[in-house]
């Protein structure tokens, strides 16, 4: 039987892995619509023939949210900006577009999202359905910048959702990890473009973490790194400016960014999981290789990075005042130990939002991510961590790795019981289920 009309039929597409290489999956069917009819046509097929179901981004989570021994939905070929509606505020935007591409044409067109995280390689659907975000003091997520959503469920119906059509899909479709449908089309809330000043500077880790609500308070985005095995961290302040723009010069930005933060980097990186004694050293000349720099661009430019150097990472959502005493028991169980963490800790944070699944939901909310070099050991580093995180009543990133279970999720999530009856809703049969969803959200 030939593929429906707008399918790219991939028969069987070998291994997936993702960017990170610690998920696999081997779908016995891999397909690659290019319209939301050919999307819910193969959706109706799989569910018919007993398939499950599970849509593929860029492949930047670093847990099996997306794998599937069934179908796999490609990406690529579902892409693109629709519409841009400057009356409403919005642009609307197929679900395999790169953040990069919808930056690119924002910026084109005068416009920009409100906050984005720092990568720019994962697909809009993506990053929004696990829980993407950068670091804001008063603007939230990716998510919460979604004005309407198109969801094609597991009987292959087509649901258009909005605050006003079928809001309480909405609500949760934002953030809904894959587990209520095959999201096609976002339509997102932006606004014009604006500069940023970016202002980054070195801080004692005694300082950053005292001063850490005023900083927080201070600046409309604020981060930083601390490096294990030091006292030292790196900041970053993000504010809006009148302009005009001063990008970083070229061979600086090449240096700091492209020659330290990835090619020195990596180097260091090799060189810790072949030795791991050096690791110590290593980071203290790491804390100390970028020196203090202000620039002032466009808003994609001074939130994303280039990330080159791979890793595996764990992160975790932690009411906010709890966020400074669990990084100081983080850096004891560092000091204490016979750990050697050589990348550095990195801290941000969100203000509350009102998605069921969000790690912000209903409480302000500091993000402290754990990264680990890929190929290097990283069991009994994320373990440990995540009982100081668990402690606190942290909520783990959806994309990235943890240990928690439903039970576990059912307590930290108020409206928890609210999205796993809307899943036993829309997709009785679990034609969107695989074990990483069956381990967090129940059978």
């Amino acid at each position: 039987m030939s593929a429906p009309r707008g399918i790219r039929a991939g028969g069987r597409g070998g291994t997936w892995r993702n960017w990170a290489g610690c998920a696999t999956a081997r779908p016995q069917r891999t397909v690659a619509p290019s319209t939301t009819e050919a999307l819910a046509a193969a959706v109706r097929r799989a569910a018919q023939d007993g398939l499950p179901v599970k849509a593929v981004g860029s492949g930047h989570s670093f847990t099996a949210v997306a794998a599937t021994t069934g179908m796999l939905i490609r990406p690529e070929r579902l892409c693109g900006v629709r519409a841009v509606d400057r009356a409403a505020g919005t642009v609307t935007v197929a679900a395999g577009t790169p953040l990069r591409q919808l930056n690119e044409v924002l910026a084109g067109e005068g416009l920009s999202l409100t906050n984005m995280g720092d990568i720019m390689e994962q697909t809009v659907s993506g990053a929004v359905s696990t829980g993407t975000h950068g670091t804001g003091r008063d603007s939230a997520s990716l998510a919460a910048q979604v004005a309407a959503l198109e969801l094609v469920t597991a009987d292959g119906t087509v649901l258009r959702c909005s605050p006003e059509e079928n809001a309480d899909v909405f609500a949760a479709a934002r953030l809904g990890l894959g587990a209520l449908g095959v999201i096609t089309e976002l339509t997102f809330r932006v606004e014009p473009l604006f500069w940023l000043t970016a202002r980054e500077e070195p801080m004692p880790f005694s300082r950053v973490t005292a001063e850490f609500d005023q900083l927080v308070a201070e600046n409309e985005h604020f981060e930083f790194y601390w490096f294990p095995h030091t006292g030292n961290c790196n900041t970053k302040r993000n504010n809006r400016s009148p302009g005009p723009g001063r990008p970083l010069p070229r061979i600086r930005g090449w240096v700091d960014d492209e020659l330290l933060s990835n090619g020195v980097f990596q180097a260091a990186c090799s060189l810790g999981r072949a030795v791991p004694a050096t690791v110590p050293h290593l980071a203290r000349v790491a804390s100390r290789a970028l020196s203090p720099r202000t620039y002032t661009d466009i808003p994609y430019k001074v939130f994303t990075s280039p990330r080159r150097v791979r890793f595996v990472e764990m992160e975790y959502a932690l009411p906010a005042p709890a966020a400074m005493p669990a990084l100081r028991e983080l850096r004891a169980l560092v000091d204490r130990s016979d750990l050697r963490v050589g990348f550095p800790v990195e801290v941000r944070t969100a203000p509350a939002d009102d998605i069921p699944l969000s790690t912000a939901a209903g409480r302000d909310t500091a993000y402290l991510a754990l990264h680990v070099y890929r190929g290097t050991p990283h069991a009994a580093y994320f373990t440990a961590a995540e009982r100081i995180m668990t402690a606190y009543g942290g909520r783990p990133h959806w994309g990235k790795l943890h240990s928690r279970d439903a039970g576990y999720l059912a307590g930290t999530y108020p409206r928890f019981g609210e999205f796993t009856a809307l899943r036993d809703r829309l997709d009785p049969q679990r034609v969107f289920g695989n074990d990483y969803l069956r381990r967090i959200l129940g059978p």
